[in-house]
C-alpha cells in the first residue's frame, strides 16, 4: 500500500532556548490516563501566555502552527482558483505577522506545517528572521513537488540536536515527517551522583485531510509508520527510555481512530492535560477548536502529544490492529448490523460456523478497507488475520470475533506488564529516568479555547498551539534491545 523512505540528514548540532511555564498550574501525568477520570475542575483558572511566564533553563516550550501556505489560501469565495500566492504583497504581509507572533512568544521549538518551501523569497525571510533570533532551521518539502512542507526551528542556547531524520511516507498525499533527537547541553536535577542530561525525541508532521471516510485507513497508517520508525530509531541507537513528543496538524479530532490509536500507545494531549479534560465522551465534545477548514467547519485537529518513558504501551502492531478492527466495527454498525449479523457478514455466503481467511478478506474488501485505492495491502491483511485468529487454527470462531473485533479491549493486568516495553524486547531492570510533566498549554487566539472562531483572525486557518514541559524524575523498565 504505502512505502516509507527514511533520509538521514546528518548529525546536525544545535542548541535551543528554554522557557518556563506556570509550574503550579495543571499537574503531572501519573501513568496512562487515556481512560482517566479527571474533569475540568477549575475552568476559571487564567493561565499566563507562554511569553509571560518566568524563564527556567530546565523547561522546554513547543509551538505547533499550520501557517496556511499561500498556494492554498483562497482569497475570493466566488473564484476558488484565485490564491494568495498570486499576490506578493498579501502573502508577504501575512507571513511577516506570523513571524512577529512566533517571535513574540519565542518558544524553544517551533513546528510549522504548510511552510511554502517552493518560494525562495519566503524561505529566505524565515531563515533570516528566525536565524537572527537564534534558531536553527530544519526544512522538509512534501514529495512530488507539492510546494509546501514542514519547518522545525530549534533555539540554539541550551539544547543540541543529536540527530535529525526525514521520513518520506510515499503515500498518495505525499506526506512527510521530521524526527529530531534532542539533548540538553547542561545537566540539571543534580544530586549526589551528578546531574541528568534531558533527552527526548520529537516529531513534526501533517497528516492527510480526511476528504471522506475511506481516507481514515490512510491516516492511521501514516501514524503507524511514524511510530514504527520512532521505535526503529530507538532500537538501532540502543536508546534509554525517554519522552516522545509528536507535534503537528493531525487533521482529526478526539473522537477519531488516530486519537484512540495514539492514546493506546501511551500518548496524551498536552492541551487536554493542562485543561484537565479527559477522553470521556462528555469531554471529547467540549468545543475547543484549532481549525476552520475550507468547508467552513470548525474542529480541533492540532496537537502536541506527550508519551513519557513510564507510560503503559501496548505492542505497536496490536494497537494498530485494534484501530483497524475499530474501523471495521464502525462500518458494520453504520450498516445497522448487530453482533450476530456482523459475524454472519464476515463469514460470507459459506455454510460454515467460522470466518475463513477468504471470507475475512472479502468482507474487508466490501467495506473498502482492503484491495481499494490506498487500502490495506496483503501483508497488513495477514497481520490483522494473525491478530484475530487467536488460537492459530486457521479460522476465526465466534468467541475470537467477539474478543478481537467486536469487543476488543486490553485488560489492565496486560497494560501493567507492558509498562516501559517496546515490542519484541525483554525487560532487564528498572532505572530512574527523566520524563516531562505538562506545566501549561494554550491556544491562540484565546476564543478558540471556547469553541469560537474569531472573524477578525487572519494569520491562518489554524490557531497556534503552545505547551510548556518541565523535567520530572520517574522510574521505568530498561529493556534489552
Amino acid at each position: 500500500m504505502i512505502g516509507i523512505q527514511v533520509v538521514a540528514a546528518g548529525s546536525k548540532v544545535a542548541k535551543l532556548k528554554l522557557r518556563k511555564g506556570n509550574s503550579s498550574a495543571h499537574n503531572v501525568m501519573n501513568g496512562d490516563n487515556s481512560d482517566g477520570d479527571l474533569s475540568r475542575m477549575n475552568s476559571s483558572v487564567c493561565l499566563p501566555s507562554i511569553a509571560e511566564v518566568e524563564r527556567d533553563p530546565s523547561c522546554v516550550s513547543f509551538t505547533t502552527f499550520n501557517i496556511l501556505a499561500p498556494i492554498y489560501k483562497r482569497i475570493d469565495p466566488q473564484n476558488p482558483g484565485l490564491r494568495e500566492s498570486d499576490f506578493r504583497s498579501l502573502w508577504l504581509a501575512r507571513n511577516e505577522r506570523i513571524l512577529d507572533s512566533l517571535l513574540s512568544e519565542s518558544p524553544s521549538i517551533m513546528c510549522l506545517q504548510e511552510f511554502w518551501v517552493g518560494n525562495e523569497e519566503l524561505v529566505h525571510m524565515y531563515e533570516e528572521r528566525l536565524g537572527d533570533a537564534g534558531y536553527h532551521l530544519f526544512k522538509l518539502a512534501r514529495t512530488n513537488n507539492r510546494g509546501d512542507g514542514l519547518l522545525t526551528a530549534v533555539h540554539k542556547e541550551y539544547l543540541r540536536v543529536v540527530n535529525y531524520r526525514e521520513l518520506l511516507l510515499n503515500d498518495f498525499g505525499d506526506r512527510v515527517a521530521q524526527l529530531l533527537h534532542i539533548q540538553s547541553v547542561s545537566p540539571f536535577l543534580k544530586n549526589q551522583k551528578g546531574g541528568f542530561h534531558q533527552e527526548f525525541l520529537m516529531v513534526n508532521t501533517h497528516l492527510l485531510f480526511p476528504h471522506d471516510s475511506s481516507f481514515c485507513i490512510v491516516r492511521l497508517h501514516q501514524v503507524y509508520q511514524i511510530l514504527q520508525y520512532v521505535e526503529l530509531y530507538q532500537r538501532e541507537n540502543r536508546l534509554k527510555p525517554m519522552p516522545i513528543i509528536l507535534c503537528g496538524d493531525w487533521n482529526g479530532s478526539k473522537r477519531g481512530h488516530v486519537y484512540k490509536f495514539l492514546t493506546s500507545q501511551g500518548f496524551v494531549s498536552s492541551y487536554d492535560i493542562a485543561s484537565q479534560y479527559t477522553d470521556s465522551y462528555a469531554d471529547s465534545n467540549k468545543q475547543w477548536i484549532s481549525h476552520r477548514n475550507h468547508r467552513g467547519n470548525i474542529c480541533g485537529v492540532d496537537f502536541i502529544w506527550l508519551c513519557n518513558p513510564n507510560q503503559a504501551r501496548k505492542p505497536l502492531k496490536t494497537s494498530w490492529a485494534e484501530a483497524v478492527f475499530s474501523m471495521l466495527k464502525y462500518q458494520l454498525r453504520k450498516a445497522s448490523l448487530s453482533e450476530d449479523n456482523a459475524f454472519a457478514f464476515l463469514k460470507g455466503d459459506h455454510c460454515v460456523d467460522s470466518v475463513t481467511y477468504f471470507s475475512f478478506s472479502e468482507a474487508l474488501r466490501k467495506v473498502k478497507l482492503f484491495d481499494a485505492p490506498y487500502g490495506l495491502c496483503f501483508q497488513q491483511l495477514q497481520d490483522l488475520w494473525n491478530q484475530a485468529d487467536v488460537d492459530g487454527n486457521g479460522v476465526i470462531d465466534y468467541e475470537e470475533f467477539k474478543l478481537k473485533i467486536w469487543n476488543s479491549t486490553c485488560p489492565e493486568h496486560v497494560l501493567e506488564n507492558l509498562i516501559g516495553s517496546i515490542e519484541d524486547t525483554n525487560t532487564d531492570q528498572e532505572q530512574e529516568t527523566i520524563g516531562f510533566k505538562v506545566n501549561n498549554a494554550m491556544l491562540s487566539p484565546h476564543e478558540v479555547e471556547k469553541g469560537l472562531w474569531p472573524e477578525d483572525y487572519s494569520l491562518s486557518d489554524h490557531a497556534r498551539l503552545s505547551a510548556v514541559f518541565s523535567p520530572a524524575r520517574m522510574r521505568c523498565c530498561v529493556t534489552k534491545l
